[in-house]
C-alpha cells in the first residue's frame, strides 16, 4: 500500500473510499465533494474539532457544518470513524429506508448532525446564528476565569453555497458583526454542475468576503494538511469571521472524473472506483475498509473529547460553586426549560370596540414574555418599527454589544430566516423573525427547514392581508396564508384580537417545533370575553366563541384574524331575524386538526350542513371545513391601492355581504 507508514493519509484516504464506497453500494450520491474535501475534513476533526462523540449534546462543542449537504457520505464517514453512534451498516445502508445515513444530513436524524442541510446557502447561514449565540451567551454567563461558553463554529462551503442569495445575506452580517469564532472553508474546485464556475462564478470571491469583512487566506493545495492546520491557527487568532479558500480537486483519485463535472452527483462506477483504489494503493477486493490503525486514531478524537469534557465538567462545577445563580439559569436554558410561572403576569385585555392592531398587542405580549424569559432573542429584516417586535427592556446585539437581544438583520429576509434557524439549532435561545406577511416568500426555504427539522424558531409576520391598505398588491399578501398552511409541521395560528395574540404567543413558546404567528396592521376590536368563549381556545385550533339565537344553529360561520368580528356582527343579524347561528373563531388549521374528533365535532357539528368560511386571502382549503354545501368568502386574486375600510368593501369583506351570504345559503338550504 503506497505510503502504508503514513497513518494520516491513510486517515484521509478511508475518508475518501469510504464516501465513495456508501455511493457506489447505493448506486446513488455524489462522491466528487468527500474526495475532494476530505484532507480539508481530516484537519478540522483531528486537529480542532473540540467534540465528543459519546456525547454529542455537550452544549460547549464546537459545531461543524457541512453547508453542501449533498456531500453527505463525507460527514457520514467522520461520524462513524470517530465513534459516534453510527454503525457501519449505516454506512452500506446509504440512502436506504430506514438508514440513519439519508441523503442529505438531517438534524435529529442522525447523532453528531448539528444542521440540515443540502439546499444550498442555508447550512452558511445556519453557522452564522450559532456563533451570535455562542457569543450572546458568552456574553451573559463567562465569568473573569471561567469561559464556561467558548466554542468555535466550523463549516465547509460549495461553489453552490456562495452562489445563493442566502449565503451573501449572512455573510455580510457576520462580518459586520465581527462573528470571529466562525471559521468557513471553501471548496473552490472550479466545477458546477453543467460544467466550469467560469460558466457563472467569475468574480473575485476573496475580494468580495474580504469588502464583507471576513479575514480571507487562500490555501493553495487543499490536500495539505499542514498548510491547512496553519490556517486554522491564523483564523483563531483574528477578531473576524474567516473564510479559508482551498484549492480542491472534485473526485480527487478518480482517473477519469476527477476535476470534472462528471464527479459531482453519480457514482463513480465500479470500474473507475477499482482503478482509482488501485492508483492509490488501497484495498480493491474489499469495500468499506477501515484498518485497526485508522479506527484507532480517530478513536483518539473521542477520547481527547472525552477528557475535554470532563475539564470542562470540573470548570463548571466551580462555576456552580463561585456563581449558583448563573449556572442555574445556564442549565435551565441548555434544558429547554421554559421558567417557572412565567404566563402569571402576561397583559389580559380589557373589551374595546376600537381595539388595536394585532401587531400592536403583540408587541405588548412580547415584551412582558421577554421579561420573564430571557432567552428570548430576535430582531426584524428592518421593519422592527412596523412588525413591533423590539424587546424594549434590552438593546441591540452588536459586535460591540453582544449581551443584546435585539437583532437588527438589515433587508435581509432570506438570511435572517436561515439565522434564526442556527440560533434554534444551537441552543440556549429561543429566537423569533420578523417582516411583513407577503415578504414570508424570501424566507420560505429556512421556513419550511424550521419544520422539517422541529426547530423551536418563531416566525412573526404583520400586515397580514389587503388591510395593508395603500401600499398596494405588491405588499398584499393573498396567497401566502395558506401556503404557510401547506408546510407540514408548522403551526400557523392568526388571532382575532388581543387576547387570542396573548395565546397564540403561548402556544409558540410552548410547541415543540416552528410556529408563524400572523398579525394584522389595521385595528382589531378587543372581543368582551365575559360575552364569547374564552379566548384559551385558541390552543384548540377552532373554537365556539358563541351561538346565537334561541334555536339550535341552522348555520355555522368561521373565520381567523380580522374577520372574526365581520361573523360576530352578521351574525347577530341573523339571529334577529330567528336564525340560529354558530360562530367559531378559527385561528388555526394545524392546531384543530390535532384535536380529537369528538372536539372537532363539538365545533364543526356534522348535522350542520351550511357552513361559510370568511377570510382575507385565498380560499383554497377552506373546502375541508365547509363542506359539500358550505361556501367560501376570500380573495382569489390580487389586492389593490387604496385605504384598508375601502379594499374591505370593495372585496366582499363587510357584514352587509356576509349576512347576505349567509341569509341566500340558509333560504336555499330550507
Amino acid at each position: 500500500m503506497t505510503d502504508k507508514n503514513n497513518l494520516q493519509d491513510q486517515a484521509i484516504n478511508t475518508i475518501r473510499f469510504l464516501s465513495a464506497d456508501g455511493v457506489q453500494t447505493a448506486n446513488s450520491g455524489h462522491p466528487g465533494l468527500p474526495m475532494g474535501t476530505a484532507a480539508i475534513a481530516y484537519t478540522i476533526w483531528n486537529h480542532h474539532l473540540k467534540i465528543n462523540p459519546s456525547n454529542p449534546e455537550w452544549f460547549d462543542r464546537d459545531r461543524f457544518i457541512l453547508s453542501g449537504g449533498h456531500g453527505s457520505m463525507l460527514l457520514y464517514s467522520l461520524l462513524h470513524l470517530s465513534g459516534f453512534d453510527l454503525p457501519m451498516e449505516e454506512l452500506k445502508n446509504f440512502r436506504q429506508w430506514g438508514s440513519k445515513t439519508p441523503g442529505h444530513p438531517e438534524f435529529g436524524m442522525t447523532p453528531g448532525i448539528e444542521t440540515t442541510t443540502g439546499p444550498l446557502g442555508q447550512g452558511f447561514a445556519n453557522g452564522v446564528g450559532m456563533a451570535i449565540a455562542e457569543a450572546h451567551l458568552a456574553s451573559i454567563f463567562n465569568q473573569p476565569g471561567n469561559k464556561v461558553i467558548d466554542h468555535y463554529t466550523y463549516a465547509i462551503v460549495t461553489d453552490g453555497d456562495l452562489m445563493e442569495g442566502v449565503a451573501s445575506e449572512a455573510a455580510s452580517l457576520a462580518g459586520h458583526l465581527k462573528l470571529g469564532k466562525l471559521i468557513y472553508f471553501y471548496d473552490d474546485n472550479n466545477i458546477s454542475i453543467e460544467g466550469s464556475t467560469d460558466l457563472t462564478f467569475t468574480e473575485d470571491r476573496a475580494a468580495r468576503f474580504e469588502t464583507y469583512g471576513w479575514y480571507v487566506q487562500k490555501v493553495k493545495d487543499g490536500n495539505n494538511v499542514d498548510e491547512i492546520d496553519s490556517a486554522i491557527e491564523k483564523a483563531k487568532s483574528d477578531p473576524r469571521p474567516s473564510l479559508i479558500i482551498c484549492k480542491t480537486v472534485i473526485g480527487f483519485g478518480l482517473p477519469t472524473k476527477q476535476g470534472t463535472e462528471a464527479a459531482h452527483g453519480a457514482p463513480p462506477g465500479v470500474e473507475e472506483l477499482f482503478a482509482a483504489k488501485y492508483n492509490m494503493g488501497w484495498p480493491t477486493d474489499v469495500d468499506f475498509y477501515v484498518s485497526d490503525e485508522v479506527y484507532a486514531h480517530f478513536h483518539e478524537i473521542g477520547k481527547k473529547g472525552e477528557r475535554t469534557e470532563t475539564e470542562w465538567q470540573a470548570s463548571f462545577e466551580k462555576y456552580q460553586n463561585e456563581h449558583p445563580t448563573l449556572a442555574k439559569e445556564l442549565l435551565r436554558r441548555i434544558s429547554g426549560e421554559l421558567p417557572e410561572n412565567w404566563k402569571d403576569n402576561l397583559p389580559v385585555f380589557e373589551p374595546d370596540q376600537k381595539g388595536m392592531a394585532t401587531r400592536k398587542s403583540s408587541e405588548a405580549v412580547l415584551n412582558s414574555i421577554a421579561n420573564v424569559i430571557p432567552e428570548l432573542l430576535g430582531g426584524s429584516a428592518d421593519l422592527a418599527p412596523s412588525n413591533n417586535t423590539w424587546i424594549k427592556s434590552s438593546c441591540a446585539f452588536q459586535a460591540d454589544n453582544p449581551i443584546g437581544r435585539n437583532i437588527h438583520f438589515g433587508v435581509r429576509e432570506n438570511g435572517m430566516g436561515s439565522i434564526v434557524n442556527g440560533l434554534a439549532y444551537h441552543g440556549g435561545i429561543l429566537p423569533y423573525g420578523a417582516t411583513f406577511l407577503v415578504f414570508s416568500d424570501y424566507m420560505r426555504p429556512a421556513i419550511r427547514l424550521s419544520a422539517l427539522s422541529r426547530l423551536h424558531s418563531i416566525w412573526v409576520f404583520t400586515h397580514d392581508s389587503i388591510g395593508l391598505g395603500e401600499d398596494g398588491p405588491t405588499h398584499q399578501p393573498v396567497e401566502h396564508l395558506t401556503s404557510l398552511r401547506a408546510i407540514p409541521d408548522l403551526s400557523v395560528i392568526r388571532p382575532s384580537d388581543a387576547n387570542e395574540v396573548r395565546e397564540a404567543w403561548i402556544s409558540a413558546l410552548e410547541t415543540e417545533g416552528p410556529t408563524a404567528l400572523i398579525f394584522s396592521r389595521q385595528n382589531l376590536p378587543t372581543i368582551d370575553r365575559s360575552q364569547f368563549l374564552a379566548a384559551k381556545g385558541l390552543h384548540n385550533g377552532a373554537y365556539v366563541i358563541a351561538d346565537f339565537g334561541d334555536k339550535d344553529p341552522e348555520i355555522i360561520l368561521m373565520a381567523s384574524g380580522s374577520e372574526v368580528q365581520l361573523i360576530i356582527d352578521a351574525g347577530k343579524r341573523l339571529s334577529e331575524d330567528g336564525i340560529g347561528v354558530r360562530l367559531v373563531s378559527f385561528p388555526s388549521w394545524n392546531l384543530f386538526e390535532k384535536q380529537p374528533k369528538k372536539y372537532i365535532d363539538s365545533v364543526l357539528d356534522p348535522a350542520i350542513k351550511i357552513r361559510l368560511s370568511v377570510e382575507a386571502g385565498i380560499g383554497l382549503g377552506w373546502q375541508k371545513w365547509v363542506g359539500e354545501k358550505g361556501r367560501i368568502v376570500s380573495i382569489d386574486k390580487f389586492g389593490a391601492s387604496a385605504p384598508a375600510e375601502t379594499l374591505f368593501k370593495e372585496y366582499g369583506f363587510s357584514v352587509d355581504n356576509v349576512y347576505q351570504a349567509a341569509k341566500e345559503m340558509i333560504e336555499k338550504g330550507r
